[in-house]
């Protein structure tokens, strides 16, 4: 089972490799795995849904699927990765900020 543990909006910035793709507005959602019987976390078991918007006409079809960082206003980090053009964002993986391994 995933539960609601976190929802966020704001203005970020959008980036990859370091270099900024675009200043964005962001609503985001984070869900994290949890025993059914228990209701404790399951490590390794989170998703990010949401999606960004760019305030004016911007092609993210370049960035469908690379892994990209979104700074939030609070200053934290949250790897991420686009699953179509128009910025709906869809990660999946270890914790907030993913690992390398998956």
């Amino acid at each position: 089972m995933m539960k609601l543990v976190e929802e966020v909006s704001g203005v970020g910035d959008l980036s990859a490799s370091g270099d900024l793709i675009h200043r964005v507005r962001y609503q985001i959602s984070r869900y994290q795995g949890m025993h059914d019987v228990s209701g404790m976390p399951i490590p390794g078991i989170h998703r990010i849904e949401g999606s960004v918007d760019a305030g004016e006409p911007f092609d993210f079809a370049p960035f469908v699927g690379a892994s990209l960082v979104l700074r939030l206003e609070d200053g934290r980090a949250l790897g991420i990765t686009l699953a179509d053009g128009e910025g709906r964002v869809l990660a999946e993986g270890h914790g907030p900020s993913r690992c390398l391994c998956c």
